[in-house]
């Protein structure tokens, strides 16, 4: 589990800033009538924001094609 952790910090970061960002949003900005489908709710703003952060982070991750040499 930690290596797991370890090798996918990167995306668990994004994650957890995207739903603190998604969060933010719904409450300085939020929708007052309640019809936004993301930010309508905190909890639909806060799950949208973190699947995007972890998206936008997991296109940074280094990916190993096996070729590479080790020493």
């Amino acid at each position: 589990m930690r290596r797991w952790i370890l090798k996918n910090k990167r995306v668990i970061g994004g994650v957890i800033l995207g739903g603190m960002a998604g969060y933010a949003y719904y409450h300085f900005i939020g929708c007052a009538n309640g019809t936004c489908l993301i930010s309508s709710r905190p909890l639909n703003s806060t799950l949208y924001f973190g699947l995007m952060g972890g998206l936008l982070m997991s296109t940074f991750n280094k990916k190993s094609d096996g070729n590479t040499k080790q020493t």
